[in-house]
């Protein structure tokens, strides 16, 4: 039986663990601004209902593959029921493909395959219609908005045509 759901106030790593991520994220998220600062800062710190909630609706939303900009522009959005519904939902209840399993060998890593580039639907309650993905190399990967700006869009194709060149070398 779970107390997370009569409980008001938290420790630091007690709401950690109730929502399933480090102190360390929880302190770094109040940081960026994606959760407010606690009423009270020291060893008597403590945090509430909407502390838990927000981080339960930014593992969903994470769960969605959004970067925590986004989450935080998706965030600020949300009506206060709108948050809540997510945080109940959870990562959980999102119909997302799972990642192949990497596979560990000790052969070196194959060359690198050239440059491939998809658009990635997203959410339409996102305010962002779709992302631009392209695999730089094995393991590194770069993402655009089709929202970003001439500048962000030229930095992009430079950042590819750059990996293009070192590959063809």
């Amino acid at each position: 039986m779970s107390t997370t759901n009569t409980r008001k106030e938290w420790k630091l790593t007690e709401l950690a663990e109730a929502a399933g991520v480090s102190p360390r994220t929880v302190r770094y998220y109040v940081q960026r601004g994606l959760l407010p600062a606690p009423p009270f800062k020291g060893p008597d710190t403590v945090y509430g209902e909407e502390h838990l909630q927000r981080l339960k609706a930014i593992r969903a939303l994470q769960a969605k593959f959004l970067p925590l900009d986004a989450i935080q522009v998706e965030l600020a959005r949300l009506s206060p029921e709108e948050l809540k519904a997510l945080a109940d939902a959870g990562p959980a209840s999102l119909t997302l493909a799972s990642p192949a399993p990497a596979e560990e060998s000790s052969e070196p890593a194959p060359e690198a395959p050239p440059v491939k580039s998809e658009a990635t639907p997203v959410s339409p309650d996102t305010g962002v219609t779709s992302w631009r993905r392209w695999e730089l190399a094995p393991g590194l990967e770069l993402q655009l908005a089709d929202t970003a700006d001439t500048k962000t869009r030229a930095l992009a194709e430079r950042i590819r045509a750059l990996i293009q060149e070192s590959q063809e070398r």
